[in-house]
């Protein structure tokens, strides 16, 4: 518990949008106590500890929340989620419960079989699997680290999720009992981790790991790049329709559309490698950013207009005002 509440990895990411004296007796702050705690645990209990502690704050509480939400509160959930009032979760106690112990368990699996990986892993290279030093990455460092291991993970997601998880073997099999078990109809959170063990595995552990073992970054990296991914998929698993952004909104409605559609396309993160492969289904990626483009361009027309209507209207007060000031100086 005291190394979970050390870990300090949001002070360290939010200091550059804080001022800069703030800001950098925050970075101050982050570095003492990154120090000591490198200095005092074991850098494969630093890593387990960080990986679960950012999926359980960037996943199972807020999936909890939304569990909640669209059970106690219905009427109000289904007017925000794609797919209506079938996408909301069924209100019956035993099976929410055996979901959330699924889920439960998936988590504590995946980060097992991470602990696995890393052990295994750093026996063979004599070394932890990540830098874990005092030394900070620099931004552009973690910039470089983050975009590849984002690169990676969009090639394995597409490949593993339609070639081994939509395929007709076991794994396909096992994928489409547990993770589409409802039709027409779009996911909520917290089937995020409601997957049988192995496709989950291979469709949730195994596309963000694998890239972090070849790249091998320093562990802040990896924490962020651990944060930034369970974000987005909390987000995109949601079901909602007021998911904000134009990248974030198009992810969260291709993934209400593939577990709709039964898992017949859309099967990478990002949307990218099924517009070019044409196993795009609904509005692909290219679309999404055509759709946001034509909507800020009536926005900004709109802005014009109303901006040039307000000089009009100005300009014929100032013309009025200046006609009645002629005609006071020629009465007088």
């Amino acid at each position: 518990m005291d190394l979970l509440l050390s870990l300090p990895i949001a002070s360290y990411f939010a200091g550059p949008m804080l001022t800069s004296w703030s800001g950098s007796v925050n970075l101050l702050f982050f570095y003492m106590t990154w120090m000591t705690l490198v200095l005092s645990h074991s850098p494969l209990k630093i890593e387990l500890v960080g990986t679960l502690a950012a999926r359980i704050v960037f996943w199972l509480v807020p999936s909890l929340f939304f569990l909640l939400f669209d059970t106690l509160v219905p009427s109000l959930s289904e007017s925000i989620k794609l797919y209506g009032t079938s996408s909301l979760p069924r209100r019956d106690a035993a099976s929410l419960l055996r979901q959330v112990l699924l889920a439960a368990f998936n988590l504590a699996f995946s980060t097992a079989v991470q602990a696995g990986i890393s052990v295994g892993a750093g026996s063979l290279l004599g070394r932890p699997l990540f830098k874990t030093s005092t030394t900070l990455p620099l931004p552009w460092q973690i910039a470089k680290h983050i975009l590849t291991l984002y690169t990676a993970r969009e090639v394995l997601t597409y490949y593993i999720h339609r070639f081994v998880l939509h395929s007709r073997g076991r794994m396909g099999k096992l994928h489409n009992s547990y993770a589409h078990h409802r039709k027409n109809a779009a996911p909520y959170a917290l089937m995020l981790y409601t997957d049988h063990p192995l496709p989950l595995l291979f469709n949730r552990t195994l596309p963000v790991y694998l890239p972090a073992m070849i790249v091998q970054p320093h562990l802040l990296t990896y924490f962020l790049f651990t944060i930034l991914t369970t974000l987005e998929e909390t987000l995109s698993m949601s079901g909602y329709s007021i998911v904000p952004g134009i990248i974030m909104g198009g992810i969260a409605r291709r993934s209400a559309t593939h577990y709709a559609s039964g898992g017949r396309g859309n099967y990478g993160a990002w949307g990218l490698l099924d517009w070019a492969s044409g196993t795009s289904v609904g509005k692909d990626v290219v679309e999404d950013i055509q759709d946001e483009a034509e909507k800020h361009q009536v926005k900004e027309r709109g802005q014009k207009a109303a901006s040039d209507t307000g000089s009009l209207v100005q300009d014929g007060i100032d013309g009025l005002k200046g006609r009645k000031g002629r005609k006071k100086n020629a009465d007088s």
